[in-house]
């Protein structure tokens, strides 16, 4: 997998690299992006065999909410025809690990995620990054991580786990605070198996009863904001630095024939904070919570539209200052230093942990000029 390949005429200043599963972790954590839920009745496999979505990087098979409860066995049994005819076409070199995505499976619960895994040959494995944990918590969360620390031990392979906290001992402020530290412990001893946290940001919100319409932000959702707040408190901290995806939008708008040529000069960044229309209110609504999202430090975003997919991930890219100003902070021992365009100052010690964070994306999502780039990546054929 390589981002940005549905523009693939695009030049930037440093290209993003090339991953997949056996990816290291260090790097992987910040791949995913756009990550695409879609039912585990879908049948997707000839998507990914005929590369129907160039820019699908990683994607959830979803056995929970995504299904009705009388439809798990059909789900169930869709994944694994997707999973071993995806693995039967590397076997065959009509495809290689590198063209297909990440792919994860939402389990229902821990009791579906143990019978399910027995179903579960090499064939199958060989293709699954991972499974991701919904309404993780104190209570649930060891179950989880201990039987799959089983399956990748059992099978001598690597499986990912990604928590999704969305519980209401997290939302609550009287629990929050135990329950996070509860949760930081249990991750922090399987930590060598956790690549992303996802926030389930609908969920958190149903427990107030509100939703954020398509001209508000998750961070205009106080109980929320103040929750998310507390989870990168706790998870992305310095030393526990933790890759925490952003939650998803809902709204989807967009369509896949929306054409961007008479967008070039517009500067995203300034025309969404002061609320200028760039597409429409849905693609304008979330790009502006994806620089929120970025501001905040959290990497990548569920989505659940494929049209979301290049937003998300283009707005990921590095820009060439960013990048500079990363090297010099890393290549510096202490102290003060002048950027590099002479507009900031560069504080070693206190921007490192950040500048790590930079150097990283720049290696998943590649370093463009500057911010006008963004709307150029959006351009499927620009030149």
């Amino acid at each position: 997998m390589q981002h940005h390949l549905y523009n693939p005429k695009f030049k930037f200043i440093k290209n993003p690299l090339n991953f997949n599963k056996y990816t290291d972790k260090e790097l992987l954590q910040y791949c995913l992006g756009a990550t695409l839920y879609m039912p585990g009745t879908k049948k997707f496999t000839q998507s990914i065999l005929s590369k129907k979505e160039p820019g699908l990087t990683s994607m959830v098979m979803c056995f929970e909410d995504a299904i009705a409860e009388n439809s798990l066995y059909e789900a169930e049994k869709n994944v694994l025809e997707v999973l071993f005819n995806i693995s039967v076409a590397i076997d065959s070199g009509k495809i290689s690990y590198d063209d297909i995505p990440l792919i994860f499976l939402r389990v229902r619960n821990y009791q579906q995620f143990k019978s399910f895994s027995e179903k579960l040959s090499e064939k199958h494995v060989k293709v699954l990054t991972g499974f991701v944990f919904p309404k993780f918590n104190s209570i649930n969360g060891d179950a989880y991580l201990e039987h799959l620390n089983k399956l990748n031990t059992g099978y001598n392979e690597i499986l990912y786990g990604m928590p999704i906290l969305e519980s209401k001992e997290v939302i609550f402020k009287e629990s929050r605070k135990n329950e996070l530290l509860s949760i930081q412990a249990l991750l922090n001893e399987f930590k060598n198996l956790i690549l992303n946290i996802r926030i389930g940001a609908t969920d958190l919100s149903s427990w107030f009863g509100v939703r954020r319409g398509i001209n508000y932000t998750i961070y205009d959702i106080l109980p929320v904001r103040d929750c998310i707040s507390d989870i990168l408190n706790f998870l992305n901290r310095h030393n526990n630095d933790y890759v925490i995806a952003a939650p998803v939008w809902e709204y989807f708008l967009a369509n896949k024939t929306m054409k961007f040529e008479d967008k070039l000069d517009t500067n995203i960044h300034r025309s969404l904070i002061k609320r200028s229309s760039i597409i429409d209110d849905a693609v304008d609504g979330l790009m502006r919570e994806v620089i929120l999202d970025k501001a905040n430090g959290l990497v990548g975003k569920t989505v659940i539209h494929p049209t979301h997919i290049k937003f998300v991930n283009a707005m990921q890219a590095v820009t060439k200052e960013e990048y500079e100003d990363a090297h010099q902070i890393l290549d510096t021992s202490g102290g003060v230093v002048k950027s590099s365009k002479a507009n900031k100052m560069n504080e070693i010690n206190p921007h490192r942990s950040w500048a790590k964070k930079i150097y990283q994306k720049a290696k998943a999502y590649g370093v463009i000029e500057n911010e006008d780039d963004y709307i150029k990546l959006l351009i499927t054929s620009y030149e």
